[in-house]
């Protein structure tokens, strides 16, 4: 198998310091979180950015400013910032970190329930989304919360609305409203990806080290963080992200898979080419 990526998604938009006081705000504390997680292994960083009370932003200069600032923190690291942004935000205020021609950044596919709300990602967004990358030259992590959002994501592909192959895909599973968490869903969604595309996931919450296990041993990659998990085992809060990272470090080296680096990660993803 090829060596293992760990992405690390340091805060997200929706969790607070209410429910773990290791969430990071301020620009110090996102470097602190950052480092914590490539210390530990991680290849890639998952980038929301906050104004220092907390308060998602997708504002161009607070994103530029976060990850010059983790770039400085974390030689050579992968950075993916999001275009998801918080729910309710608008498509133009999602794509500013577009504008800082990152060599990736999320991209997602499709409309759900989002707990008690509605993520809208309708299709004229997502063709903008995708035109804004194709201009760029920007690599997409396609974000499919739901079964059919990876055959919509594989249709714009054929029409070249969105860059295609080779394609990266981010599996979040059990976001209650979504697709459930569970491996016979996840092994169902490998399967439907194109020949050459790699593939991440993420559980939610509780599902977060079952799921990573599961990618683990099929040769896929794996996605911990905050964002999606505050917990290092139940009713254990994480003290940081490098705490959680360091757990999947672990999982892997049982299940007998290795570590990317980030130059090795760039090569898995067919960065730079």
């Amino acid at each position: 198998m090829e060596k293992l990526i760990i992405t690390a998604a340091i805060c997200g938009a929706e969790v607070t310091k209410a429910q773990n006081p290791a969430v990071p705000y301020t620009v110090e504390e996102m470097v602190r979180e950052a480092k914590s997680a490539f210390d530990a292994g991680a290849a890639v960083i998952h980038v929301h950015v906050r104004w220092d009370d907390g308060t998602p932003t997708q504002d161009r200069e607070r994103f530029r400013v976060v990850l010059d600032a983790i770039k400085a923190a974390c030689p050579g690291v992968i950075l993916i910032p999001s275009t998801g942004g918080a729910v309710g935000m608008t498509a133009e205020e999602r794509l500013q970190p577009t504008e800082l021609f990152p060599e990736m950044a999320t991209l997602d596919c499709g409309t759900c329930n989002f707990g008690d709300e509605v993520f809208e990602n309708t299709m004229p967004i997502m063709r903008a989304f995708g035109k804004r990358m194709l201009e760029n030259h920007i690599k997409p992590e396609y974000e499919c919360f739901e079964k059919g959002h990876l055959d919509t994501v594989l249709t714009m592909a054929k029409k070249g609305e969105v860059p295609g192959a080779p394609m990266q895909f981010n599996f979040v599973l059990g976001v209650p409203g979504c697709t459930p968490a569970t491996v016979e869903d996840l092994v169902w969604l490998v399967k439907s990806i194109p020949a050459g595309s790699t593939w991440t996931a993420t559980g939610i919450g509780r599902h977060s080290f079952t799921l990573a296990a599961a990618a683990i041993a099929m040769g896929g990659n794996v996605r911990v963080g905050f964002e999606d998990n505050l917990n290092l085992a139940r009713g254990v809060p994480a003290q940081s992200n490098g705490e959680l990272v360091a757990k999947v470090a672990r999982l892997a080296k049982e299940l007998g898979r290795e570590i990317a680096t980030p130059d090795e990660a760039r090569a898995i993803l067919s960065l730079g080419r």
